[in-house]
């Protein structure tokens, strides 16, 4: 178990924190959520031999309508808390639901509707990372 001091204007304390799960764990619950409200066209990432990448993974998937691609950034939420114990440092886009970042530090989560996708196409401004596609379910 680790331990941080925190300090408040002139007071300290001794939090416990738990310790982050791997990149490489936590990408996998990521994909378990995503895969349990079945999310379309999961590809993975692998950042971490790239230069000046700003995290080890991204994992990018697509849902069919706002509804869902709420539900799947809500899945990959109770996934990864309840496999790992982490929670995401920062969620956006969950408003319009066109394209929810979720940002586990070492893995990054982007949810877009199909269209949104195709757009930002985040596959070909990577496309020097390592990349794996999962088949639909």
């Amino acid at each position: 178990m680790a331990y941080v001091l925190v300090i408040y204007s002139h007071k300290y304390s001794l939090m416990q924190i738990q310790p982050q799960a791997s990149s490489e764990l936590l990408q996998k619950f990521v994909v378990e959520g995503l895969q349990e409200i079945k999310g379309e066209n999961i590809t993975i990432l692998d950042l971490r031999e790239i230069e000046n990448a700003v995290t080890d993974y991204f994992v990018i998937a697509e849902g069919n309508s706002n509804t869902q691609v709420n539900a799947l950034s809500d899945s990959v939420h109770k996934s990864v808390r309840e496999n790992v114990g982490d929670r995401p440092w920062h969620i956006e886009g969950k408003e319009n639901a066109e394209w929810v970042l979720m940002d586990y530090v070492n893995v990054v989560v982007h949810i877009f509707q199909k269209g949104t996708r195709e757009f930002y196409d985040l596959e070909s401004l990577w496309g020097d990372a390592p990349t794996t596609t999962l088949e639909n379910l």
